[in-house]
């Protein structure tokens, strides 16, 4: 069958997020159209018009904010630790554990030369006067454990290592996980982030 024009760019939309298939894709534009509450609809419309003109990035740290700085920037409380990560759904999840209570730098993305992503195109730029302005004295580097994520430490490390103390976040195996079943990077992470008990 063969949907109404207006229908088809509804579906088409909704394929372009991030693990939305054609079949989710259809089902979303279908409720949208026949089993949700008008009004709902209008209210999602507007709110999402209303991130895009009033949510960015904080122009000190990346984080999404609605304000020139973001809560942490404002925070004069965090210590001098920065956290360098990908993206700030990582951010989220590391200010849920209410373990670290330093500042951020979110960069935005990860170098990735099959991709054509350099240091230019994510949010290294300011990186360096920042840790200079704010009298940063540690930084952990927390992308994620991937080729890229790999690439893009190896890089602020060799950025950073001369002028403060430079960690990469421990990575290794997951609580109730069995070391059998673990594969050989993510036993490789676990002996290089061993500690002292």
């Amino acid at each position: 069958m063969k949907y109404p024009k207006a229908l088809e760019e509804l579906i088409a939309s909704f394929k372009k997020f991030p693990g939305i298939g054609p079949k989710t894709a259809e089902r979303l534009a279908l409720h949208v159209l026949l089993g949700a509450d008008q009004e709902d609809v209008k209210s999602l419309s507007s709110n999402l018009l209303k991130a895009l003109e009033e949510v960015h990035p904080c122009k000190n740290c990346g984080i999404l904010t609605d304000q020139d700085l973001c809560f942490v920037c404002k925070d004069y409380t965090r210590t001098k630790q920065l956290m360098i990560l990908e993206n700030n759904k990582d951010m989220i999840s590391i200010e849920a554990t209410g373990q670290y209570h330093g500042r951020y730098h979110i960069l935005n993305g990860v170098i990735s030369a099959l991709n054509g992503v350099g240091p230019d195109d994510i949010n290294l730029g300011s990186l360096k006067q920042r840790i200079k302005d704010e009298g940063i004295t540690e930084v952990i580097i927390s992308t994620n454990p991937t080729l890229d994520g790999e690439m893009t430490a190896y890089y602020i490390n060799n950025l950073l290592k001369d002028e403060l103390e430079v960690y990469r976040i421990g990575y290794g195996l997951p609580a109730g996980t069995n070391i059998e079943y673990a594969n050989e990077t993510t036993l490789i992470k676990a002996l290089e982030g061993k500690r002292k008990m």
